[in-house]
């Protein structure tokens, strides 16, 4: 997958995307590769240069801070709405997806909790009821989903992203709305150090 490539460096910043070589890469035909590169430049993985092709985007760790601090508080700000808002099926929601990354965690099966940690934090978006913040955070999802699912292989980082889930639902389950802004907080800003610092060992 182009966007697991681009978060696992294999392929590099600013590397040029051959369509043709990666359609023999893939042994598939240029259409679906064509469609996953226009797919990754519009969630801004991939930039496109006038008469020079389609190339991997420069992240600096910087810049990939700012994004997960921008996802912190949006995310923050879905926990607290969902405070006040959430139904039964929210809640249901929540707790199913919480209860899969649970299983995922003790499995240490990190494809299946990658999976799983995007349902939780679409059933958290979807509690706050608030479509328009929601837009903004799936947009911001999707940059960062490459980037989340890397993160996620660290040595027991599938233990405490669920445990750092545990608390976000507890907090909202009490309807608190300040408990579940910081859980969120810590639990994205644990996601921002170790992509950050990945980065600057490159």
């Amino acid at each position: 997958m182009l966007e697991e490539d681009i978060a696992q460096r294999t392929l590099r910043p600013g590397d040029r995307l051959d369509e043709t070589r990666l359609a023999r890469r893939f042994n598939v035909s240029r259409t679906p590769v064509r469609e996953a590169l226009l797919s990754l430049e519009s969630s801004g993985l991939v930039e496109s240069r006038p008469h020079k092709g389609r190339f991997v985007r420069q992240f600096g760790a910087l810049e990939l801070m700012k994004m997960y601090e921008t996802m912190a508080e949006f995310e923050a700000s879905c926990a607290r709405l969902a405070c006040g808002s959430m139904t039964d099926e929210h809640k249901k929601n929540l707790e199913d997806a919480l209860a899969a990354c649970g299983q995922a965690a003790d499995a240490n099966d990190a494809e299946v909790y990658s999976l799983h940690n995007e349902s939780f934090h679409q059933a958290l978006s979807d509690a706050a009821e608030n479509p328009f913040l929601g837009e903004y955070v799936r947009h911001l999802q999707q940059r960062l989903r490459p980037f989340r699912r890397h993160q996620l292989r660290a040595p027991n980082r599938l233990t405490t992203s669920y445990q750092e889930h545990c608390e976000v639902v507890a907090a909202i389950k009490n309807r608190d709305p300040r408990a579940a802004e910081e859980a969120v907080r810590a639990h994205v800003g644990m996601q921002s150090e170790s992509e950050a610092s990945n980065i600057l060992k490159d």
